[in-house]
């Protein structure tokens, strides 16, 4: 049995998308990074808070028969679990990201005693309220061995100065061309805007370009991978690509791939969820044509 130095800790939001026909989706890119990192053997710590309230019992079952580990899930007896509308104009999709919702008021006092080594991952949405952002701060100072950021602007939920604290230091991230526009503006072009943000992170640069593929760049060495989708590759939606994509770079870092192994992994399954409806799937078999090929089995963490 392999040992992994390091264990995935997952912050922020998880949620249900609302689509017009009266139909909801579980999600939120935190916990579908730790949906597939669990799905991986990785034994993910999820830390988010949920209302005492059906959509929040839906959550917690959901984990609880996909065998997740539940110690980390908060639950809240004034906020609700969290929502977003969805809408549709002229065919194209308009979000509600309805706010003070249990994940935004998650507790410090209340996240568990952590032992061992953990590699952190969050994004910025979970963080519009102080409740939340001291609770992510305790995590980073206390607990966090390794730091992955995973930037997901979602407008009006997001302020430059905070984006920016939050990057700063942060051991990878991950983010798309025009959220690195809307990051660095001031800046004449996109190299410019890399050499900006590479002074505050000190690895690896993750940039998405969807269906163009992306690129990892080395912070401290300047070395340039790129990746692309196969042509081939049937679209469904793209719910959930990027969150995909996180999770297996993740995986690499906490297994010790090779950097191109990594995002070679990352981009076939990428390409392999946006052919399916909605960024996760409940079928284990969807995951173990994956963990066969990467040799991944079960580990013990130290």
């Amino acid at each position: 049995m392999k040992k992994v130095r390091m264990r995935p800790l997952i912050f922020g939001e998880v949620l249900f998308d609302h689509f017009p026909d009266g139909t909801s989706v579980l999600g939120g890119a935190p916990f579908n990074v730790a949906w597939h990192l669990h799905a991986f053997g990785l034994k993910p710590l999820m830390i988010s808070r949920i209302g005492d309230d059906d959509l929040g019992r839906k959550v917690e079952t959901a984990m609880q028969n996909w065998g997740m580990d539940v110690a980390g899930l908060q639950k809240d007896s004034v906020h609700s679990t969290g929502t977003v509308q969805v809408s549709f104009e002229e065919g194209e999709p308009a979000y509600d990201i309805v706010d003070n919702a249990a994940y935004d008021f998650i507790d410090a006092s209340q996240i568990p005693q952590l032992g061992g080594g953990w590699m952190l991952y969050h994004g910025s949405l979970a963080l519009r309220h102080d409740s939340s952002v001291t609770a992510l701060a305790k995590l980073k100072n206390k607990y966090a061995s390794s730091l992955f950021v995973d930037i997901n602007l979602r407008p009006p939920w997001w302020r430059k100065e905070q984006v920016l604290s939050l990057i700063d230091g942060a051991d990878c991230i991950k983010l798309n061309e025009a959220e690195l526009t809307e990051l660095y503006p001031e800046a004449s072009g996109g190299p410019e805007r890399i050499d900006m943000l590479s002074k505050q992170v000190s690895e690896q640069i993750v940039l998405t370009d969807g269906e163009r593929g992306a690129t990892a760049i080395s912070t401290t060495s300047g070395r340039r991978i790129l990746v692309a989708p196969e042509s081939t590759s049937a679209v469904t939606d793209t719910v959930g690509a990027g969150d995909s994509f996180c999770s297996v770079l993740m995986a690499g870092r906490l297994l010790d791939w090779p950097l191109d192994v990594s995002m070679q992994r990352a981009q076939a399954f990428a390409n392999a969820i946006v052919g399916i409806r909605g960024a996760i799937s409940q079928d284990k078999d969807f995951y173990r044509r994956f963990t066969r090929d990467w040799g991944i089995r079960n580990y013990e963490h130290v």
